[in-house]
């Protein structure tokens, strides 16, 4: 599917890789709506981005937002031909810590956002793709793309919730694909390294060189572009589908 007038639905599209994703989406012609709880962000990205993005604001475990986000975006732009699903948070916690067991809602709550919120989002956007036109030979109608992380294969210590539910997220991928194939739509995960973000770009040496040392080649962070590109190969390319694509220099996490 060629970027060029499609129009593709970004969950954490305010910021890191969901923006990175959207700029370089716009760069290549498309139309991009921002899905981010940080309506302030949303906005100011939008506004920053120019007319082919708008922006709507709420949780993406809830049915209610993504759903009015979607009808919005509809509206605006006529059609979703792509899902890019990088919304998520991290939380670290022990199994059993100083204080006893991890609070079953803290591992409730990542799993809610990352998991439960990445199936919510590309399911509604899956319904509104079935109803486009075929846009090529192969009778294309969508493409998601949704974020796992490293973690869901070499979690560290504490990153219990997150690991599951970023496995969760690179476990569904095939059965998705599978389930929508009929529908002309393909499923592919990225499962990124440590990346450039902002929150990255303010830490500490004693946390970021640690991190670098355990990558292989390049021995440096990711760069958020070098997501964003992935991300639009996996949609340009079609014979992409059920996969999860590691992104991350060859990185295997150690304990801690």
């Amino acid at each position: 599917m060629d970027l060029k007038d499609k129009v593709a639905f970004i969950t954490g599209g305010a910021s890191g890789l969901g923006r990175a994703t959207a700029e370089h989406f716009v760069n290549s012609g498309a139309k991009v709506i921002l899905f981010d709880l940080n309506e302030e962000n949303a906005e100011k990205t939008a506004k920053e981005i120019g007319s082919a993005a708008t922006y709507a604001a709420g949780d993406v475990a809830d049915e209610a937002s993504v759903s009015a986000a979607i009808q919005k975006g509809l509206r605006e732009f006529g059609a979703i031909h792509i899902n890019v699903n990088s919304a998520g948070i991290g939380a670290a916690a022990r199994t059993i810590g100083k204080d006893g067991p991890m609070p079953l809602k803290t591992f409730e709550f990542v799993v809610r956002v990352n998991l439960i919120g990445t199936f919510n989002c590309l399911r509604l956007c899956a319904d509104a793709m079935q109803k486009n036109d075929p846009v090529t030979e192969d009778g294309e109608r969508g493409v998601i793309v949704n974020v796992a992380s490293v973690a869901a294969f070499d979690g560290q210590i504490g990153q219990a919730a997150y690991s599951a539910s970023k496995g969760g997220v690179a476990g569904m991928t095939l059965p998705i694909a599978r389930d929508l194939a009929r529908t002309g739509i393909r499923v592919a995960t990225i499962a990124p390294g440590i990346f450039e973000t902002p929150m990255m770009q303010f830490a500490p040496p004693q946390v970021r060189e640690p991190l670098i040392e355990m990558t292989q080649f390049p021995k440096r962070l990711g760069n958020p572009v070098e997501f964003a590109k992935t991300a639009g190969y996996i949609v340009e390319c079609g014979y992409i589908n059920g996969e999860v694509i590691r992104l991350d220099s060859g990185i295997r996490m150690a304990p801690k």
